[in-house]
């Protein structure tokens, strides 16, 4: 069936070839825009969350989180070595499974990255805020939340959310190289101010505050793991950079692989200290949990740093998740499956900029009217989805072309690709139904779109091959 018809790997790389995108991009700048992209929201605001689900045990929900995307990160590093071509795994999925699911996982990648920068932005304009208050500064009522977001409070949109999102969408649409200047110039800060809130914290750890140690039990840990994965979104996001990376088979593996590695150590660091410095039920109602603990060890110094670490290390979430999303849409553009225009590089910036604009004014807007709660869990289910496909291509891969030159092989094929399989729908099994009725409602319109208009204007579909 034509719906099914893969895409050939070598059109690919020669279409990649031809588009004019800059190589600029090192094995470092990958390591840097995968932590830009993961540590952020996770690490300064759902920490406390999770351990009020976990409680102690918070340190196992990560360990966990990290597995599933521990398993599906290696089956991205073995697709990223093979076929070094912008658009993450909607590329892949059309090389191994065919148009109509490469569309709808691309459609499921929309929501997944746009999402995620509106709830960063939105993340990011709490902190923002409370330095400004901090500085005796405050915006009108009106401006500093989505309708609705606040009890007992009228709101009309969250302006901070908005403005941070048109800023990064203009950086990202000057350029890869600029872009990655600015992520790892964030990043090493952020970095630092972490490793400054072990170095501090360590010290304070009270070892009975870790007694019980899971009192919910084992569905409490399940159920912050399910929570927490949001905390590991964006290392997929390295990928979406191959066609501006001198040498993509190599150093995308480290980008994913590596990034991945050194959050995961800073994720359980930092959630161990934090719940063995406050008891977890303290966390309740609060939305820095991080500067809380600074406080609860008399730290109120550090707790100033923090505050500027969530804030540069949200905004570097949001600049890589644009940047993947642009890039996404770029290729879904080329094939012929979204507008063609998308797909326009800027002749001086070189940059699909007309599609960095659009991604930026229309989840700048969502940002301002939508409230985060609403945001969280959309993003994760989208996520383990594309996680699940992408575990389940690289079975295809080895099986439809096993001379396909691999610079890194998934090891324990097909054991570790199960694994992530299994990881990722066990998660998926962890949230609400709503969420699953809002992304069913989703895929929906994606089919609905794609049978009326990029089924009809796929470059596959025309060239009848």
């Amino acid at each position: 069936m034509s719906l099914f018809r893969t895409k050939s790997i070598d059109a690919m790389l020669a279409m990649a070839r031809e588009d004019g995108l800059k190589k600029v991009l090192g094995p470092v700048d990958l390591v840097m825009m995968g932590i830009g992209a993961i540590i952020g929201t996770g690490i300064f605001v759902l920490t406390g969350t999770g351990a009020l689900t976990a409680g102690p045990a918070l340190t196992v929900s990560f360990l966990i989180a990290a597995m599933a995307c521990g398993f599906a990160a290696l089956c991205y590093a073995e697709f990223a070595s093979a076929i070094p071509v912008s658009g993450s795994i909607y590329t892949y999925c059309y090389a191994t499974l065919g148009e109509i699911v490469a569309w709808m996982i691309g459609w499921d990648l929309l929501l997944e990255y746009g999402l995620a920068m509106s709830a960063v932005s939105v993340g990011w304009s709490g902190y923002f805020q409370s330095l400004m208050a901090g500085l005796g500064l405050a915006l009108p009522t009106a401006l500093t939340a989505a309708p609705g977001a606040v009890p007992g409070a009228h709101t009309i949109m969250n302006l901070p959310a908005s403005l941070i999102m048109l800023a990064i969408t203009w950086v990202v649409s000057h350029g890869a190289r600029e872009s990655a200047r600015l992520n790892n110039l964030m990043v090493t800060i952020k970095i630092a101010v972490v490793l400054l809130f072990i170095g501090v914290g360590i010290w304070h750890v009270k070892p009975a505050n870790w007694q019980p140690f899971a009192p919910f039990g084992a569905a409490g840990v399940f159920q912050a793991a399910a929570l927490v994965f949001f905390s590991f979104i964006g290392f997929d996001a390295v990928t979406s950079a191959a066609e501006e990376v001198r040498n993509p088979r190599r150093d995308l593996p480290i980008g994913i692989i590596g990034s991945l590695t050194v959050c995961t150590v800073l994720y359980v660091a930092v959630s161990a200290i934090m719940t063995g410095i406050v008891p977890f039920a303290n966390f309740a109602g609060v939305d820095h949990p991080i500067s809380l603990a600074l406080q609860f060890a008399g730290q109120n110094w550090v707790a100033g740093f923090v505050d500027l670490g969530a804030i540069l290390g949200m905004t570097t979430v949001i600049l890589v998740m644009t940047y993947g999303q642009t890039r996404i849409i770029f290729a879904m553009s080329r094939d012929g499956l979204l507008p063609k225009r998308l797909s326009v590089v800027h002749p001086v910036y070189a940059t699909p900029y007309f599609a960095t604009w659009t991604v930026g004014i229309v989840f700048a807007t969502i940002a301002a009217f939508v409230p985060l709660n609403v945001l969280a869990e959309l993003i994760n289910i989208g996520t383990l989805a594309a996680f699940t496909l992408i575990s389940v291509s690289v079975l295809v891969l080895r099986r439809t072309h096993p001379e396909l030159p691999r610079a890194f092989r998934c090891p324990g094929v097909p054991v570790v690709p199960l694994l992530s399989v299994g990881f990722c729908l066990f998660l998926m099994a962890h949230l609400q139904v709503l969420t699953w009725i809002a992304f069913l409602v989703w895929l929906v319109l994606g089919l609905a779109i794609y049978f009326l208009y990029a089924r009809r204007n796929a470059v596959l579909h025309n060239q009848g091959g």
